[in-house]
């Protein structure tokens, strides 16, 4: 017959338990937590998924809105454009809302201007194009040499051939650097693609970047005369950079009729404007109707936020969405 067990045993295998207690209370917890992060994540994902199908119902909504302003030849100074200018909250089903904001997508300096060509696999230099954005460049600072640079290898970049013009830069610059990379020999989809133009700098783009866009097409920059700021007076001043100042162009756009500017005539009668020659293919730049339109998209479903940037293309009847970009841009 076995002696029953010493204080000190029955001490231990109390110990033991307490301690396997303690190991499978941990495991458990744990196990808990993961099953309500899981839940979690499966609730924000879902609500992250109806807030984009929501959102994609407010972009239909703007495409629409840009088409009634075409049949009704609206221009975006005037009638009902108004409606739509500036931000506005909308209310949509499941008690989700948006908060869109539409405005004037062409008053940028279009990064793809510097090219020319229908056809992406063909596309050539253009040197308006390539000229404007290294006076626009100069006109916001930027050192003349540094302009002339980025400019360039701009052009360089979009162009389809592998011959080093003007300055610009090919595949065998970019393959010398730490991190060996090509041109794009076609169109910028972005205008962040632009970081990787030999000259560009994080700094300078940052600089840079709210005054261009990446519009899906090689066309000069449509300056709309009666959308465009004052305080964007130096898109206006690039146009006719020897002739138009960023003081000048300011000037003009300050004076802008309440109602804008009814002709091309008009605007050409204005004091500052009338010993400007623009040169034949800048004055198809200067528009009185937008051509593309920015909106941007703030969705909120439940816990989740949804945002989104398109480009609706509305030169013609029916509009289309060209682009779209989820979250942040770059």
């Amino acid at each position: 017959m076995s002696s029953p067990p010493s204080q000190s045993e029955r001490g231990a295998a109390l110990l033991t338990v307490l301690l396997w207690v303690a190991i499978v209370g941990a495991i458990t917890a744990a196990a808990l937590d993961r099953l309500r992060l899981s839940t979690k994540v499966s609730v924000n994902a879902s609500s992250i998924g109806q807030a984009r199908a929501l959102s994609a119902g407010v972009e239909e909504l703007l495409v629409l809105m840009v088409d009634d302003l075409n049949r009704n030849n609206e221009t975006p100074q005037r009638g009902s454009f108004s409606l739509i200018q500036g931000e506005r909250n909308i209310r949509l089903p499941l008690g989700a809302k948006s908060r869109i904001t539409l405005m004037d997508g062409g008053n940028c300096f279009n990064i793809n201007s510097v090219a020319q060509g229908d056809d992406p696999s063909k596309l050539t230099r253009r040197p308006e194009g390539i000229a404007q954005f290294n006076s626009l460049m100069i006109f916001l600072g930027v050192p003349a040499d540094e302009a002339h640079t980025i400019a360039d290898a701009a052009g360089d970049w979009v162009d389809a051939d592998e011959q080093d013009e003007a300055g610009g830069l090919e595949d065998a610059h970019y393959a010398q650097s730490a991190n060996p990379y090509r041109v794009g020999n076609t169109l910028f989809t972005d205008v962040s693609e632009l970081r990787a133009v030999a000259g560009m700098t994080a700094t300078r783009f940052d600089q840079l970047r709210p005054w261009l866009c990446a519009l899906p097409t090689t066309d000069l920059s449509p300056i709309n005369i009666n959308t465009i700021r004052s305080d964007q007076a130096p898109l206006l001043a690039m146009l006719a950079p020897d002739q138009i100042s960023v003081a000048r162009a300011r000037e003009i756009l300050s004076g802008r009729p309440l109602g804008g500017w009814h002709s091309l005539s008009d605007f050409d009668q204005v004091p500052a404007m009338k010993a400007v020659v623009l040169p034949g293919l800048v004055q198809f730049q200067l528009q009185l109707q937008t051509g593309w339109l920015r909106g941007e998209i703030l969705t909120t479903y439940q816990q989740a936020e949804v945002s989104e940037t398109i480009l609706i293309d509305g030169r013609a009847v029916p509009s289309r969405m060209a682009v779209r970009h989820w979250g942040d841009e770059e």
